[in-house]
């Protein structure tokens, strides 16, 4: 079988191509060395509160006096900018050579989301894997966070092209951050998420366990989704483990109504397990404990 001849114009277009993604991935690399620590939150299961734990731990991270930028990477489903409290459509500046600057909001986190450009909540994102890894590297590569302490990227659930375009496309990867509950069968595909990790050779910076218990009215402990499944995990394969979030009715509230809940109930049960995790995860990463200005950072 003979080889198909291009002609002019598309061997044109595929070198222009070419050349946009070259340039594309040197603005990525120039962009990602004003920022410290990124660390990409991964669950490879639907459900399990992943977004709020990334915009709690961004939260807890800012209010520990770092500097803190959120990106969405859930392209199907950005709910990140909803429980900042910002509307579908609010938009994000950009200037005429497309850097786009993400919004800030309270306590000082930055976020770049694509669910700031759909125009209803209702808008679907309908693109197969090609338009996903060249939204995800746009972002990247346009988005302008000045200089970060924390990138913290919020992945859907899977082990597929988000996932994978985020470890190849993001250099130095501080490694990832897993969420699960502690049901059995999350426990099971939280285990693929920790092969995924090897596999690529990341680090797994801990893990951390949401809806782990409900506290009732006369203080008895229900463990409604079972008991130890993060802790089992993280004794199983050496993962530091970042702690336990309780049940919280206050917590689907304050999402719904678009307000930080670390901030809005900060002396919660939640609100101060997401700070000692922020405590943790400073510790691991930059190689010092809160409050001490001796030991030296590292990352």
């Amino acid at each position: 079988m003979s080889a198909k001849r291009i002609s002019t114009r598309e061997y044109k277009q595929v070198a222009e191509r070419m050349k946009k993604i070259q340039e594309e991935q040197k603005l990525i690399v120039q962009r990602m060395r004003k920022i410290k620590y990124k660390i990409a939150i991964l669950s490879n299961k639907g459900g399990v509160g992943k977004s709020f734990v990334t915009v709690s731990l961004a939260g807890a991270l800012a209010v520990s006096g770092r500097k803190v930028g959120i990106l969405d990477g859930d392209i199907h489903g950005p709910t990140i900018h909803k429980m900042l409290g910002l509307p579908t459509g609010f938009g994000m500046l950009a200037r005429p050579d497309g850097t786009i600057f993400p919004v800030e909001v309270p306590p000082g986190i930055k976020l770049a989301s694509l669910g700031l450009l759909l125009p209803e909540d209702e808008t679907p994102i309908i693109w197969r894997g090609s338009l996903k890894t060249t939204a995800l590297r746009e972002l990247l590569a346009y988005t302008d966070w000045g200089e970060l302490d924390y990138l913290l990227i919020d992945l859907p659930p899977g082990t597929g092209d988000e996932q994978l375009t985020i470890a190849q496309l993001i250099p130095d990867l501080t490694g990832f951050i897993l969420v699960t509950i502690p049901s059995d069968v999350s426990k099971v595909i939280v285990k693929k998420a920790i092969a995924f990790a090897n596999r690529l050779n990341k680090r797994i910076i801990g893990i951390i366990e949401n809806m782990a218990y409900f506290k009732c009215p006369d203080g008895s402990i229900q463990y409604i989704f079972g008991k130890g499944a993060a802790e089992d995990l993280a004794k199983e394969y050496g993962i530091p483990f970042l702690g336990q979030i309780p049940i919280d009715p206050r917590i689907r509230e304050a999402n719904d109504r678009g307000k930080l809940f670390f901030l809005e109930y900060p002396e919660s049960e939640a609100a101060k397990a997401f700070l000692k995790a922020a405590e943790k995860i400073i510790e691991i990463v930059e190689g010092k404990k809160e409050g001490s200005d001796e030991a030296e950072a590292s990352g």
